[in-house]
């Protein structure tokens, strides 16, 4: 049987750590970080690791809003989504993700683009 992606990534502790990282990335990104201002970074890096917990098969932890409602009013342009899959793919990197699984996530990531930007 093959290993999901959530296996694949190292389980809940790894993506926790990559969550982390992702969101310490957004903070630091100068085309988005003003977006993140006024947000509880410690909490957004706990939704984000649940999200992505859920979405990459393991167990479904997440709670939060769909994506459409969390993005709804924000109007994020195509540059921004750019910047968010930059920092993402910095933060797997930074994790030692392997190249099949970096695809996976940005394949994901990417898929979600409908319900983010110019919501």
């Amino acid at each position: 049987m093959t290993a999901t992606l959530y296996e694949r990534l190292g389980g809940s502790e790894s993506i926790q750590r990559i969550a982390n990282d992702l969101v310490d990335n957004h903070a630091a990104n100068a085309r988005i970080s003003k977006r993140f201002a006024e947000t509880d970074l410690e909490n957004l890096k706990k939704v984000a690791a649940e999200f992505f917990i859920a979405g990459s098969g393991g167990p479904d932890v997440y709670k939060g809003e769909d994506m459409t409602s969390v993005h709804k009013g924000m109007n994020i342009d195509n540059d921004e989504f750019m910047a968010v899959l930059d920092d993402s793919m910095a933060a797997l990197e930074k994790n030692n993700v392997g190249q099949r699984e970096k695809e996976e996530v940005l394949y994901i990531f990417f898929s979600l683009k409908g319900h983010v930007v110019r919501q």
